[in-house]
């Protein structure tokens, strides 16, 4: 009708089926496009978390709750690797001494590597001048241990006995410790204020 000036909202690209052909296939593709987009978005967050997926395995006769979550651990898991280090570091003997080390050293991050290994070198050689030479080292329970977010101070007496002859050396031991990607890496073993006990 001539003048009518009533809006159409353009129904007829809708209604005819030949109009509306480049309508539905560019709908079409934007629709393709668009899955495209979420498998490729849902196939790298399923890389991602395959990636980062770990086994918690509990030592055995632990308690608690041992956890890291992003780069920060539960104190349980922080008293059970702290007793682990102090074991491996501080209690040995001419006999089980290589062994032991090397587990520490596994803990070690790759920038303190060798470090670490200089030190539990020395006391190698030591061990192999003494072989009579063995070292108890226990967690004190007077005093409290310590954590912050890159150390942890353990109080400790270490035991010394060679030939026969007994010492006792209290003092702190600083475990220095760095998360990354969930795991606990030793950065550096520290002791401090190890006098002879006058008892």
């Amino acid at each position: 009708m001539i003048g009518d000036t009533r809006p159409s909202w353009h129904l007829h690209r809708y209604l005819l089926g030949s109009a509306n052909l480049f309508d539905e296939n560019r709908l079409l593709k934007f629709a393709i496009a668009g899955l495209f987009g979420i498998t490729a978005v849902l196939g790298t967050l399923l890389y991602t978390s395959n990636l980062n997926q770990r086994t918690v395995i509990v030592p055995f006769g632990a308690s608690g709750d041992l956890y890291v979550t992003g780069n920060k651990p539960s104190e349980a898991y922080l008293r059970a690797i702290t007793r682990n280090i102090v074991s491996l570091s501080g209690t040995y003997s001419s006999y089980s001494a290589d062994q032991q080390f090397q587990e520490l050293l596994s803990l070690a991050h790759p920038s303190a590597y060798n470090g670490l290994r200089d030190s539990l070198s020395e006391l190698l050689d030591e061990l192999s001048r003494n072989p009579t030479l063995s070292i108890a080292s226990y967690v004190r329970n007077d005093q409290p241990v310590t954590f912050t977010a890159t150390e942890i101070a353990v109080p400790v007496e270490k035991v010394r006995v060679i030939g026969g002859v007994i010492r006792k050396f209290p003092g702190t031991l600083r475990i220095k410790y760095v998360i990354e990607n969930g795991r606990f890496w030793l950065t550096a073993l520290q002791e401090e204020n190890f006098n002879a006990d006058p008892r």
